[in-house]
């Protein structure tokens, strides 16, 4: 299980445009996949903070913290960029941080409230993928953009460790005639 760090050293180029995405609304934004008691998924927006340490969550006393307590298998997700189809994922393993020197440096750093009740969680990347369009050649109606430019990494210790091989997710089609939520939320009302 590789660091985000580890990742980060290892793919630069790949990670910064993973945390563009990640950030691209200033604090982190994005959708996290947990796995339930009964095995089923479970999605969640939450702001993953990414530093030179790593990648972290503040996680809230919540079904989300008590899957990633109890199975700590994640897949995170950005938010889709209005101005085109780009995504980011990774996924991996969640760990409880239990260094409370590096718990208040990065709570301090984040700006997470003392008063709530949240438990900081850093995760590995075990994979990581992003999916880049090109957003100047839209086609008619009813056809696609053509391919996306794909970048992937996979831990090359994770195959040495016991439990399932990292999936890489599908990418999926690019949307027509988009338009920015705000745009779309206007034109409704």
């Amino acid at each position: 299980m590789a660091s985000w760090s580890e990742f980060a050293a290892d793919e630069p180029r790949l990670a910064d445009g993973i945390r563009v995405l990640l950030q691209q609304y200033g604090p982190g934004f994005g959708y996290l996949a947990t796995v339930r008691a009964d095995g089923g998924p479970r999605v969640h927006p939450v702001s993953p903070v990414i530093t030179d340490e790593g990648l972290f969550c503040f996680i809230i006393d919540s079904p989300k913290r008590r899957d990633l307590e109890r199975d700590g298998r994640y897949a995170l997700h950005s938010f889709p960029p209005e101005e085109s189809d780009d995504e980011a994922y990774v996924a991996g393993h969640a760990r409880p941080v239990t260094d409370q020197a590096r718990v208040a440096r990065l709570a301090a750093n984040a700006g997470a409230a003392p008063q709530v009740d949240w438990r900081l969680f850093e995760f590995t990347v075990d994979v990581a993928m992003l999916a880049r369009r090109d957003s100047g050649s839209a086609g008619g109606p009813g056809e696609g953009r053509g391919r996306p430019a794909v970048q992937v990494w996979l831990d090359p210790h994770a195959a040495d460790l016991p439990g399932p091989t990292p999936v890489v997710p599908q990418t999926r089609p690019a949307r027509r005639d988009r338009q920015p939520a705000r745009e779309a939320h206007r034109s409704a009302a």
